[in-house]
């Protein structure tokens, strides 16, 4: 069984705001294990599916998108979505339009964060630098072997 883990915090509890746009903006470390033996590669979204405002939540914002990650790699250092880039895979383009990780910086209530990993039985082709979500979840359509999810929350101070 496929098991997303942080050091930064416990599942179902809030992020630390180190990795919201109220502090350094970075992304959180992830480690995982449990993956199939048929594992070749992974892919990773983090999503906040309650924007803009969790009451009336419209739209499924996209933080982070990671993939062809290599099966050997099972974890990811904290601000490994911040540089040039993580230690190993490509970048899709967030609803930020932009590559690599932006935290949570939710405009009103406590919004909800999902860590989705993917272990999947072979490397993807390359999306290319426009490439969105849709693109990846088309390409990994048939290849995943496993998931596992990490859900974390985040309020900002006053809001």
């Amino acid at each position: 069984m496929l098991i997303l883990r942080s050091s930064a915090f416990e599942p179902d509890a809030p992020i630390p705001a180190r990795h919201t746009c109220d502090g350094s903006d970075l992304s959180p470390p992830l480690a995982w294990s449990g993956a199939p033996p048929e594992t070749r590669s992974f892919a990773l979204i983090v999503d906040d599916p309650d924007a803009p405002d969790p009451d009336a939540p419209k739209r499924i914002w996209v933080h982070w998108l990671l993939y062809n990650m290599p099966a050997a790699q099972l974890s990811l250092p904290e601000g490994a979505g911040n540089h040039d880039m993580a230690p190993a895979g490509e970048h899709a383009r967030t609803d930020a339009n932009r590559l690599g990780y932006h935290g949570p910086c939710p405009p009103v209530g406590r919004h909800r964060y999902f860590f989705r990993l993917a272990a999947l039985d072979s490397p993807l082709p390359a999306l290319g630098p426009r490439a969105r979500r849709a693109d990846l979840e088309r390409a990994m359509e048939g290849h995943v072997v496993a998931t596992a999810v990490l859900m974390g929350t985040y309020a900002r101070p006053g809001r």
